[in-house]
């Protein structure tokens, strides 16, 4: 039975941190833009508080997300993730809210980099205000046995090193799909912890 919520249940964390895949949709207000849906995987993500969720962006080959939620501004952009449970009993959770994508250099960006596993690639910290939870049976969700993280990502990131991914994100991370700014030039490699 769906069941709605105004924050994280205590008992909800461990299972959504414990997810090995999470899914991301955000949407520019402009209706002529693109909605996105990204998948994120590792152990990137982190329950911060009641109404605050947070995970390690790490470099990829687009940056809709973070374009997405610096077009919401100040208040930032809309958000849902979605956690399936794959294995076990049936789940399906989703946190809504608003998100910030907190480069080097933001305020927030180091005390929340330090909650963080240290992986090489990172690009951001998304910061998620949640404002509404809700909880789903899940029983159209297959079940799957988890193998294992892909390593492809991080073992990129380690041979291209700071340098190379630093000019890698300045000419993919720079501006989405639609044209909205992506990263700001430069954003460091290791940024302070």
């Amino acid at each position: 039975m769906a069941q709605t919520f105004g924050k994280i249940p205590d008992e909800f964390v461990g299972w959504i941190e414990g997810q090995p895949v999470f899914f991301v949709a955000t949407a520019p207000a402009d209706p002529g833009t693109h909605v996105n849906v990204s998948p994120r995987g590792l152990d990137t993500f982190r329950v911060i508080g009641a109404n605050r969720v947070a995970w390690l962006d790490l470099t990829g080959g687009g940056v809709e997300t973070i374009a997405h939620l610096k077009a919401g501004g100040e208040a930032g952009g809309r958000i849902t993730l979605m956690f399936c449970a794959f294995d076990g009993p049936a789940r399906v959770v989703r946190l809504y809210g608003r998100g910030t994508a907190r480069e080097p250099g933001d305020d927030a960006h180091d005390g929340l980099r330090r909650l963080l596993p240290d992986l090489p690639g990172p690009r951001a910290v998304v910061d998620v205000a949640v404002d509404r939870v809700s909880s789903s049976c899940g029983f159209g969700v297959p079940l799957m046995e988890f193998v294992g993280p892909r390593e492809e990502l991080v073992a990129s990131a380690r041979r291209k090193g700071p340098e190379k991914m630093a000019a890698y994100r300045a000419r993919k991370n720079a501006a989405s799909i639609d044209g909205l700014p992506g990263l700001r030039p430069a954003a460091s490699e290791n940024p302070p912890r």
